[in-house]
């Protein structure tokens, strides 16, 4: 801080042999200019050597005009960072002198800081190859990014228009998502540095790197996480059976201890997902660092940043269809305040809402209010209801204008939001019924009727055919139990009527295709990456696998042999057997409501064929 707020020294005065040589070269004599250069660019130059040319080099800042650039360029790329503090410093003032007199330079000067962003290249030898690679190990790396951000600050105050010159140099460095994981989280850390010192800047570098998160996201879609962690469990497993009485590894553990043992197995077996990881622990970091002061949430932060995040969830999460760990940044900022979480479900809701709004954000938004709702630990009940009350009264208004007109019939086309709504709906009881009734049963049974869920289920728009099977069978049995509305006649209607869609496949067989734009996407089904799910586990309701006691409160109370007896199966998580439909049309309760499989903490998802 003493070294911004001083102005840089004046050590030489003006004129001396450097000038000398830049004037010869104005009149073309370049043998001492040719010198200079090539004392500049040699690798072995000594410390002494630098700082008595950057002495000179700052007092004759004047003659550094664009004619210069190739001069300045070498200037640029001597190794100030990893030389004695008094080479940095004066760097640091040479770099000061420089762009507040040549702004011409400015662009250089960032592009050499930004360069910086990253741990050094360097060249190890391998097998007669040569292999370039990050330094990982450098012990110095802490140090010299803090001497960089020094330098923005330093440029940044003598040329006031640095931000916009900035940025664009920020785009164009970000690493590859296949360098390095070091290198992207270096480059990530530093550019949310920037953000504190240049908050003009904040939005734009967390869309930036939001943006490129964004494809890590998708490229690693939550199966390729899954096969890849049994994958490499099973050969774990195996590893560990092989070397079981060659070698005694009880002494090898001890000696390592649990810090090695721990982190290696938080490391994501799927390599993308571990660049992922690594990336969403920082940014959940920085955001919990520039809410709390002194361990207490600042509101004013929060607010300000809130909105700036808001900006980027609507600018590229929101249009961007399943990605699966990124808008988690939304659940960790509103689990600081319940303020915060209203204000996200009222943005949702104002995009759900809009019918200027295109239908597949409109669906969208819908799919966040449910899962949202379903899993933020933090919303209480009163919120819950509050957002269910208008939801349902949205829906009973839709019905009023739809239901009879030319248009009142099951399209998904024609209806998707009320369809994505209703499925949000759906949802959220299924996940929040208990504590929606727990207290008062009467009351909260009283609540649930007033929703009116018959004349939902009832409607000409049939949201039962359209929304996700396992979705739909939850909420038949639940409702069942608690006689707000028998849904299981309309389910086997809409199972008979129900011809899957077929499409040839590359060999000729008929392969079904699932065409229905509500999909199984639910944005906080649950979080697989291992580092950064610790933040988000405190928070987090995960799915209650339904107890033995409350599979005997679902059962249905009919005999055996009748249309419905699959329901039974599928609540006893039994794989239901009925031989007389087999071959005919699948029948929703074999195809999409077997107990889950692997997804742990969430209801079962569902592949099968969806209704036209």
């Amino acid at each position: 801080d003493e070294f911004l707020s001083s102005p840089p020294r004046k050590t030489v005065r003006f004129g001396g042999a450097l000038a000398e040589i830049l004037l010869k070269y104005e009149k073309g004599e370049t043998t001492d200019f040719e010198l200079l250069k090539h004392q500049l660019s040699d690798p072995d130059i000594k410390d002494a050597q630098i700082i008595n040319w950057l002495h000179e080099f700052r007092a004759s800042v004047a003659y550094l005009t664009k004619e210069l650039e190739q001069l300045v360029s070498l200037l640029l790329k001597l190794p100030w960072l990893r030389r004695s503090r008094e080479v940095v410093e004066e760097y640091l003032g040479f770099l000061g002198n420089l762009v507040s007199a040549q702004t011409v330079h400015l662009r250089p000067c960032l592009r050499m800081i930004v360069s910086q962003f990253v741990p050094p290249r360097i060249t190890i030898r391998e097998d007669d190859v040569d292999i370039s690679d990050s330094d990982d190990d450098d012990e110095n790396l802490s140090e010299n990014f803090n001497t960089c951000h020094r330098a923005l600050q330093t440029v940044a105050r003598y040329v006031p228009s640095t931000p916009q010159f900035l940025m664009p140099i920020l785009v164009e460095n970000f690493p590859f998502i296949n360098k390095s994981e070091r290198t992207l989280e270096c480059y990530v850390h530093n550019l949310l540095r920037v953000t504190v010192y240049l908050p003009t800047l904040r939005l734009q570098i967390l869309e930036l790197i939001i943006e490129k998160l964004l494809k890590l996201d998708v490229s690693t879609p939550q199966q390729d996480i899954e096969d890849a962690e049994e994958t490499a469990n099973n050969s774990d497993s195996e590893e560990k059976s092989t070397e079981e009485g060659l070698f005694d590894m009880e002494e090898d553990e001890e000696r390592k201890g649990n810090k090695v043992v721990s982190s290696s197995s938080e490391r994501m077996a799927h390599p993308l997902a571990e660049r992922l990881d690594i990336l969403m622990t920082i940014l959940f970091s920085y955001i919990k660092d520039v809410c709390h002061v002194d361990g207490k949430l600042d509101i004013n932060n929060t607010k300000d940043l809130y909105r700036d995040l808001v900006s980027v969830f609507d600018k590229l999460i929101l249009p961007t269809h399943a990605s699966c760990h990124v808008q988690y940044f939304m659940f960790y900022i509103c689990s600081f305040k319940l303020g915060l979480a209203e204000a996200f479900l009222d943005h949702l809701w104002k995009k759900l809402n809009d019918p200027n709004n295109p239908s597949v954000i409109r669906q969208t938004a819908g799919s966040y209010i449910g899962s949202f709702l379903a899993r933020a630990k933090f919303i209480p009940v009163v919120t819950v209801k509050a957002c269910l009350d208008l939801l349902v009264n949205w829906m009973h208004k839709y019905i009023d204008n739809q239901d009879t007109g030319a248009n009142a019939y099951c399209d998904v086309a024609l209806h998707g939001p009320f369809y994505s709504t209703c499925q949000a709906v759906f949802y959220t009881l299924i996940f929040r019924h208990k504590q929606l009734l727990d207290g008062n049963l009467r009351k909260g049974l009283s609540y649930l009727q007033s929703l009116n869920f018959e004349r939902i289920v009832m409607c000409q728009l049939n949201p039962l055919k359209i929304c996700i099977p396992s979705v739909v069978n939850l909420f038949a049995a639940i409702t069942r139990k608690y006689q707000l509305v028998f849904c299981y006649t309309i389910i086997e209607r809409n199972n008979r009527q129900f011809i899957p869609v077929v499409r040839s496949g590359t060999g000729g067989d008929l392969v079904q295709t699932c065409t229905n734009p509500l999909d199984s996407f639910f944005p906080f089904d649950p979080y697989m990456l291992k580092r950064s799910k610790k933040t988000i586990d405190p928070f987090y309701q995960f799915w209650e696998e339904l107890s033995a006691e409350d599979l005997e409160n679902l059962k249905k109370p009919i005999k055996r042999g009748t249309s419905e007896d699959e329901d039974d199966d599928f609540l006893k998580g039994e794989t239901p057997q009925n031989d007389g439909v087999v071959g005919i049309a699948p029948n929703s309760y074999e195809s999409n409501t077997r107990s889950p499989v692997s997804s742990i903490g969430s209801p079962p998802d569902c592949y099968g064929p969806y209704p036209q």
